[in-house]
């Protein structure tokens, strides 16, 4: 009778971090050291998720920061940061969520600290990445697809 009350109890667990994808190109070096630094940051941020087995999900966060400084692109980076989570016992709305909203903001502090150690690799200032909260970009989202 126990295994079955914990059976049906909702399961959810990260079981893996790790970085899926990696990539830096700086074009503009070396002479983009010798221009006075005026970055301009353009982000581009995605969440997604697979289901891979029964209860057992991928999630990836992808980081794109490119940096144009003197209208010229002094660097380019992109992480893949995923992790696997097991999630039982919890269906519909509240799996989408977790899914989409809390795993992404369980990745991102890890995807934060892999762009900014490759820009600080890469010669240039550090880049600390603003927190992002997926709670409400979700939120936002499902708003934007109730009204379509």
């Amino acid at each position: 009778m126990a295994d079955e009350q914990q059976a049906q109890q909702p399961q959810f667990a990260l079981q893996r971090l790790y970085l899926k994808d990696v990539s830096f190109e700086a074009p503009g070096v070396p002479l983009v050291f010798t221009k006075a630094w005026e970055p301009k940051v353009k982000l581009d941020l995605n969440a997604g998720a697979n289901h891979l087995a029964e209860g057992l999900y991928e999630v990836v966060v992808s980081v794109t920061v490119t940096v144009q400084n003197a209208d010229e692109t002094a660097f380019l980076v992109e992480v893949e940061q995923a992790g696997l989570f097991v999630a039982r016992g919890i269906e519909g709305d509240a799996l989408e969520h977790t899914l989409h909203a809390f795993c992404p903001n369980v990745l991102f502090p890890y995807a934060r600290e892999a762009v900014d150690s490759l820009v600080v690799k890469g010669g240039f200032p550090p880049l600390m990445l603003a927190p992002v909260n997926f709670d409400a970009l979700y939120a936002e989202q499902k708003a934007k697809a109730q009204v379509q």
